[in-house]
Order: C-alpha cells, then sequence, then structure tokens
C-alpha cells in the first residue's frame, strides 16, 4: 500500500539548492553531506535512516547539470534483488546487513583473495562525481555519486596479459534479498566490461551518494557506476570480481539477447526492440517533462568513443 503522506519529488527543494555546494567545497574540503528541510515525509527519511556522512574531494568528471533530489534518487531505483517495483527496493531493502561485507577476486591476475569492504576503500581518495545516470526506459537522473576509479582498485589485484574481461557478481541471499525468490532473472546477477571499460577513469566504484554512504536501496555498500552506459550494467552490492580471458555472460543478456546486449552503450540511433531509444524523460521534473534528446554514449563520446574504434555499434548493442 503507498503512503499517502509522500511529497512528490518536484514539492521538495534538492539537497544541490539546500546549501550551495560550490561555496561548501571551497570552505569545508567536503561534498554535502546535509540532510532535507524539515518538511520532508517520513518516507524520505526513512530513506536515508542510518547512512552515513562521507569525507570526499571534488571529481573531475562532474557535470553542471542540477542534481535529482535525495528522494528522487533513493526510492527510484532498479534493483530487482529487493522487486521489480520502482518504489520496491526502497520498501524491502532497509534491513538489510552490509557489514561485515567482503569481495572474493579471482582469475587472472597475481594477487587473488578475499578482501574486507574497509580494506577495498581505504587506500582511495573518495571523489564527488555528479553524473546522468539513464536506465532502459527512456528516464534518466543526475546523480552525485561518491566513490572512486574502478582501474585504481583493480590494479591493486595486478591484473595479467590474460585479463581481458572483468567479470563481477551480486550478493546471492534470498532472506534478505526477496526478489531473488522469484525466478526473474537467474541469480545471482552478473556483469561484466572489458578490460579497457573498467580502467577507463570514468567508470567509478561508487560507495556513496549526496556525500553520504549509499543507501541499501541503491548498492551498497558498493556498486559499479559507468556513465556512458545503460543503467543496468550498473551491478549493485558487488561480492566478487573475476578477472577473465573470455567475455562473460551477463545478467540480462542471457536473460533477453535480442534486447540486451554485453556492452549496453548509450547509442539513440539504435532502439530497443520496444521503445526508441532517442529520447528521455528526467525524473523529477512533475508529470509535464518534456522529453529531451538522448546524447550518443551519454554525452561523453568525447571521452569514450575511442573504447569502441571498428567496433559495429548496431550489432554489438
Amino acid at each position: 500500500m503507498k503512503p499517502t503522506n509522500r511529497i512528490r519529488s518536484w514539492e521538495i527543494t534538492s539537497e544541490s539548492n539546500y546549501k550551495n555546494r560550490r561555496e561548501f567545497l571551497r570552505d569545508a574540503g567536503l561534498i554535502i553531506g546535509g540532510s532535507l528541510a524539515a518538511s520532508a515525509s517520513a518516507l524520505t527519511l526513512s530513506a536515508q535512516a542510518n547512512v552515513r556522512d562521507l569525507e570526499t574531494v571534488p571529481g573531475p568528471y562532474s557535470t553542471d547539470e542540477k542534481p535529482n533530489s535525495w528522494e528522487d534518487i533513493t526510492t527510484y531505483n532498479n534493483f530487482y534483488e529487493f522487486g521489480t517495483g520502482k518504489e520496491d527496493p526502497y520498501r524491502n531493502a532497509q534491513e538489510f546487513v552490509t557489514r561485515p561485507w567482503s569481495v572474493k577476486v579471482s582469475g587472472e591476475c597475481d594477487k587473488p583473495g578475499e578482501y574486507d569492504f574497509e580494506d577495498i576503500i581505504g587506500p582511495h581518495t573518495l571523489e564527488d562525481r555528479v553524473y546522468r545516470h539513464r536506465c532502459v526506459e527512456a528516464w534518466s537522473m543526475v546523480v552525485p555519486w561518491v566513490g572512486f576509479p574502478l582501474g585504481n582498485l583493480l590494479k591493486r589485484f595486478a591484473p595479467n596479459s590474460n585479463a581481458k574481461y572483468v567479470r563481477f557478481k551480486t550478493l546471492y541471499d534470498p532472506k534478505q534479498m526477496p526478489g531473488q525468490r522469484r525466478a526473474v532473472l537467474r541469480w545471482p546477477y552478473v556483469e561484466g566490461l572489458t578490460i579497457a571499460e573498467a580502467m577507463h577513469p570514468l567508470t567509478l566504484m561508487a560507495v556513496g551518494v549526496y556525500g553520504k554512504e549509499l543507501p541499501n536501496q541503491n548498492g551498497a555498500p558498493m556498486r559499479l557506476v559507468i556513465p556512458w552506459k545503460y543503467g543496468f550494467k550498473g551491478i549493485k552490492s558487488i561480492v566478487e570480481i573475476e578477472f577473465t580471458k573470455r567475455q562473460p555472460g551477463t545478467s540480462w543478456e542471457m536473460a533477453a539477447p535480442r534486447e540486451y546486449g554485453f556492452y549496453a552503450n548509450v547509442n539513440p540511433e539504435v532502439d530497443h526492440p520496444r521503445w526508441s531509444q532517442a529520447r528521455e524523460r528526467r525524473i523529477g521534473g512533475g508529470l509535464f517533462t518534456q522529453k529531451q534528446p538522448t546524447l550518443m554514449f551519454n554525452g561523453y563520446a568525447d571521452e569514450v568513443a575511442e573504447l569502441y574504434a571498428g567496433l559495429n555499434l548496431r550489432k554489438n548493442y
């Protein structure tokens, strides 16, 4: 049953307006970590309960676009492990236990092993990067992710010359993740990148949003953000990283190969079989928000197009 007291996103002042971000960065060296206005609904307050502040520095790839509100980002999610509805993750993930947490590293690398979460993020500077994070249903958000370049982490495991791809796996725990009790996908969720994509400085291992630790519904404690790809590539609650010689099968690719390919690059010239991807609607703008043109590689063509030189992006979707 939907809460009756929910304040819609366009009625709430976003955190980006609640404090002047650039002034705060200059004066304190941190990104925004404040709470929403006191008039926020109980739903929104619940979504940010027990989420700690993070100390961060500005990232090099931020956009000037206005970020979506905390409510937009934390209550409208795709995280099928907690349900297929956009509101299911924040409803069903509040009791999800993310400590202790470890990540198994294996495959074509010289330093495999089981690594604690604190060891993984310990040596890294957390960076604030505001990205346009897009999913596959012609909608988008501007999200102030907090994390560090994935490549910085992967280099610590010393991948060898046979490491052509990186495979990621989400936690499998149907007791905590009710969506895994249904055969919506082949669980656990798996994703993959080429080693070049994984090492690109735009690819982020995110551990927070809006200056706070990741809420459970957003993929706590760690998730991928690849801003030039569709949102389903951003695997959440990662427990395994494997370096492989061969291209790994990915969950959506295996579930619906005609609709979802390995690369999943934002390409407005290639329609999804069931809808056009040429235009998108920004979440949080109200009922009458007009769609806007979808940009090639989500607007990051100058940074990433060279990764796909000579690749047929219609065939390799």
